[in-house]
């Protein structure tokens, strides 16, 4: 990996993730009541409780509104989600206020175009293996597995492994 990309994972203190199609794998199925299925990956859940457990908050802003993903983000000890949002950069500098944190500190996640604005301000920007060509070419990073498919988790591994906290965690689940 790139010295680069991780000096700039040593600075992260908080991690902003989309959800469709970096938290799941893009599909959505609805059911005969009109209520959407997500797909989610226990991997990436564990990645963000872990940065949780070592004080980085994860935020999920997403365009789109989802009952289904109240649960995973509670399931996953997300800090917070942000349903509806459009532009994403219009919840920016009300995230920065409340985590107390500046754009270097901040990693975002995206993979389509509607992450495009947000991918361009922050300190890290990510892209999964899927994104839309547009999306990697601003991407300082693009993950080794595709959304909703264990890329949240490459990128806790990445940023806890960077600052030097993967060890004590992982110690923590040895017997």
């Amino acid at each position: 990996m790139e010295e680069s990309i991780l000096d700039k994972a040593k600075k992260i203190k908080l991690l902003l993730l989309d959800v469709d199609g970096v938290l799941t794998d893009g599909r959505i199925i609805y059911d005969s009541q009109g209520k959407d299925l997500k797909f989610f990956d226990v991997y990436d859940g564990l990645g963000v409780y872990l940065l949780k457990k070592a004080n980085i908050p994860t935020v999920l802003v997403t365009a789109r509104g989802s009952r289904t993903l109240k649960w995973r983000a509670k399931d996953m000890q997300a800090e917070a989600t942000f349903e509806n949002v459009s532009p994403k950069t219009s919840i920016l500098n009300k995230l920065l206020k409340r985590f107390k944190v500046s754009l270097e500190e901040v990693c975002f996640v995206g993979d389509d175009l509607v992450d495009l604005g947000l991918m361009q301000k922050v300190g890290l920007a990510i892209a999964v293996f899927n994104a839309c060509p547009e999306i990697k070419q601003v991407a300082d990073y693009i993950t080794f597995r595709e959304g909703g498919r264990g890329a949240v988790r490459e990128i806790a591994e990445m940023i806890l492994k960077a600052q030097n906290k993967w060890e004590g965690l992982v110690k923590e689940y040895q017997v």
